[in-house]
């Protein structure tokens, strides 16, 4: 049978012959398909070219619309394909009323789902230190993404409870009033909310950093900065789950943000060394002030005799790193004392050690005015540590 091509132009009813109307759906999945195909390949070629600019916004918007457009259009075709077989269909039942509310709200989705996209791409861009030349902070890029993508989320699904025929304000003058009730029942919850504000606000650490509370047994490496908690993980690799209310009343400290690294140490010397004292004090100034890695001119640097102990006599160095990294800190500390230990032995003089000198006086020896018997025997201790 030879199909009058007029037909097919033509929007089809109850009475158009069944060849005709199912070619005419066969058309519409057809140009739906071939539609896709053809934006994968147009979305292929602009991310080529887009990729070569400096500009970060274009390649957000190209990704963030790559799956939505598509989207769309299989919903223009699935429509327009139930719309043409509710045309044709003798029984019009609920299921085919439904279409064009289904439309709406599949549309509503998909602007929601772009704009929830284009904030994602956006984020990574901006905190990506390969497309911006200054960084934005990962936290507070986290805690903005957050924030729009959950107002994204809320006004698309007001506009679908409008949509489905539900009023509006009716639901925000029942947020309104539930709103209290909910704010009691969930005072932790919204403290630990607030908390996390003013930690993103403030920027008292970011993820990466090491921190530690004198106050509370915490120390490690933050990993995730939450709405709610905050993870971080111990140097020995077990994570800590902390409230972000606990931040706003306990003292936080945040090692990675020094600027240097302090070496405070004493060393003892025999007092037979004592003479010798200034000349090794000079010597490991000098040394200290001519080691590259330590910072000397903008810190503070002390060498000095600084007390007298129980078997030796004490000096001190006050001296600052250029590096903050533990490992190498440690590394540096070991060459100063090392130098330092080759500084004493050039000078002919001994490090001192815990000794205990012991006096005897027999009893030949003893003193009229001692008031120690014959046959006792006093044993005097000088003990040195």
């Amino acid at each position: 049978m030879t199909l009058d091509w007029n037909l097919i132009l033509q929007w089809p009813n109850a009475e158009t012959a069944t060849e005709v109307w199912l070619t005419q759906l066969f058309v519409v999945v057809l140009c739906t398909v071939s539609v896709n195909f053809i934006l994968m390949r147009v979305i292929d070629i602009l991310d080529k070219l887009i990729i070569k600019t400096d500009t970060l916004w274009d390649d957000a918007l190209l990704e963030a619309a790559r799956v939505p457009v598509r989207l769309a259009f299989w919903v223009v075709g699935l429509s327009v394909a139930m719309e043409l077989l509710q045309a044709v269909a003798e029984d019009q039942n609920d299921l085919f009323s439904l279409v064009p509310m289904a439309r709406r709200i599949a549309f509503i989705v998909i602007i929601a789902m772009f704009f929830n996209r284009f904030i994602s791409y956006t984020e990574k861009n901006l905190i990506d230190p390969s497309r911006m030349r200054k960084p934005m902070d990962h936290s507070t890029a986290a805690a903005v993404a957050k924030l729009l993508r959950v107002s994204v989320i809320i006004t698309a699904l007001l506009i679908i409870l409008q949509t489905l025929g539900y009023s509006i304000s009716g639901v925000l003058a029942f947020g309104g009033i539930g709103g209290m009730a909910v704010a009691f029942a969930a005072k932790d919850l919204l403290a630990n909310f607030f908390g996390g504000m003013m930690v993103y606000l403030d920027k008292p650490f970011r993820v990466g950093d090491w921190v530690r509370s004198p106050d509370r047994s915490i120390e490690g490496t933050v990993e995730d900065i939450g709405w709610r908690l905050t993870r971080i993980r111990t140097f020995d690799q077990r994570p800590l789950y902390i409230p972000n209310a606990m931040f706003t009343s306990i003292v936080l400290e945040n090692p990675s943000r020094m600027l240097n690294r302090r070496i405070n140490e004493k060393i003892g010397i025999r007092y037979d060394d004592w003479q010798k004292m200034p000349a090794i004090v000079e010597a490991v100034k000098a040394m200290l002030i001519a080691h590259e890695e330590l910072e000397t001119d903008t810190r503070t640097l002390i060498v000095n005799f600084d007390s007298y102990g129980a078997s030796h006599l004490e000096f001190f160095i006050y001296t600052f790193t250029k590096t903050t990294a533990w490992v190498r800190y440690h590394e540096i500390k070991q060459d100063v004392l090392m130098k330092i230990m080759n500084i004493v032995h050039e000078h002919g003089a001994e490090f001192a050690f815990p000794t205990r000198t012991l006096h005897l006086i027999s009893q030949n020896d003893k003193s009229p005015d001692t008031g120690l018997e014959d046959d006792n025997l006093e044993e005097a201790h000088h003990v040195q540590r």
